[in-house]
């Protein structure tokens, strides 16, 4: 298992807030927020998390996904999915927007969102005046395999 850095900076942000694993074959972990906020509907609000962290891991990123059960509800990070680089020390923070009719209160140690950690493979372009091979979708676009 690789070991992330995590620097608490807010008193608020206690132990139970640290992201973790709900259970064994979970993807994702859990990040609760550290603040308590009524989000009106239509409205974004910004949850610190109360720590720093760092994954010094060039290999890895993380990327703030949405929690489902939140999703349904219609409360959904304002920029759907956040990444996180390797080289990235700052606290982690998550914008969630209200898309519903209803306000929604969020407390501290309230499952917000989750943070997956992804491989990440670095590549370089290189310059061709033709691909080297065609593949039979070629440039299509949407709709273009016959799958709406």
């Amino acid at each position: 298992m690789k070991k992330v850095e995590v620097i608490f900076i807010d008193p608020r942000a206690e132990a139970r807030n640290i992201p973790d694993y709900a259970t064994v074959g979970s993807a994702g972990l859990d990040l609760r927020s550290c603040d308590n906020c009524m989000i009106y509907p239509g409205e974004t609000a910004k949850f610190p998390m109360g720590y720093r962290i760092h994954i010094g891991d060039h290999t890895l990123c993380a990327m703030i996904m949405p929690r489902s059960g939140l999703g349904v509800k219609g409360i959904l990070p304002a920029n759907v999915v956040g990444i996180i680089d390797s080289d990235y020390q700052g606290e982690l923070v998550v914008h969630l927007k209200n898309h519903s009719n209803e306000e929604y209160l969020v407390q501290n140690g309230d499952r917000i969102a989750q943070l997956v950690f992804v491989p990440i493979e670095h590549v370089s372009f290189s310059v061709v005046n033709e691909f080297s091979y065609t593949t039979e979708r070629g440039g299509g676009g949407f709709g273009s395999t016959g799958n709406a």
